[in-house]
This record gives C-alpha cells, structure tokens and sequence, in this order.
C-alpha cells in the first residue's frame, strides 16, 4: 500500500512505499533537501513531519501504517 506524501512549501505530493528512504522520495518529487554528513549528526536535514515532530531526513524512511504524510522542509540560514 503506498503513502501519498506531501512536501511543504512547495504542495508537492508523490505516492511512496513504506520503507523508502525520505531522501530517496523527495528526489523523485523533484524536492532539494540540503544534507551534510548523511548520518543525522549534523541536522542540516532536518524536516517537520505533520506539524508534530522533526527528524532527520538522511536517516529516516516513510513509515508503515500510514495512508499520508506532510513533510515541511523549513530553511536553516546557517545551512
């Protein structure tokens, strides 16, 4: 079952598989997250999923048992 995944603040959606890489997905949306040491050290990709919680994009995947998800990539001005 795939999961229909929106990026904000672009309104990009994009039907991904439980267990791809976010970083994967985002590519294939046409979607630039910035990243740095690709191991969730540094937090350069960093995003918001479903105004709840943040993760690191580099070391995150769509999780199962979801029908949708809501990405915001916020900017880092230091990045």
């Amino acid at each position: 079952m795939s999961v229909s995944i929106r990026f904000l603040p672009d309104d990009v959606t994009i039907a991904a598989e439980p267990g791809e890489p976010l970083l994967k997905v985002a590519e294939r949306a046409g979607i630039s997250i910035p990243t740095g040491c690709l191991m969730g050290s540094c937090h350069a990709c960093e995003v918001e999923i479903d105004e709840e919680e943040t993760i690191c994009s580099c070391i995150s995947a769509v999780p199962p048992g979801r029908s949708s998800l809501t990405i915001n990539l916020f900017s880092d001005p230091t990045w």
